[in-house]
């Protein structure tokens, strides 16, 4: 087994002992408010994350090249009200025209 899939075994089995935990660590009690909105605002924040990591990382470096450019019209599509799908679509153009014109 190699050591990708021994992460990857050992992160199904931190997830599933951290899902296990909740129930059993509560009890049936309700957790507070503001642990309650810790939480939601988690999920969005590991999301950010990862498209920062996967946008700006390539072989242990920061590097700055079409993919940024891509997230960057992207990220202006949806503040203009674009769907989702329509941003994921111009993002997809935008960085691989740059790649075609060889600046990424």
């Amino acid at each position: 087994m190699t050591a990708v899939w021994v992460m990857i075994v050992g992160a199904g089995l931190a997830t599933i002992a951290l899902k296990a935990a909740g129930p059993l660590l509560l009890g049936g009690r309700q957790m507070s408010p503001r642990v309650t909105r810790l939480l939601d605002l988690l999920g969005p924040a590991l999301l950010a994350a990862l498209v920062v990591t996967a946008t700006l990382a390539r072989d242990g470096a920061v590097v700055a090249d079409a993919r940024l450019a891509g997230v960057a019209a992207a990220a202006i599509a949806l503040a203009l009200r674009a769907p989702l799908l329509v941003a994921v679509v111009i993002a997809a153009l935008v960085a691989a025209g740059l790649r075609a014109l060889g600046v990424g």
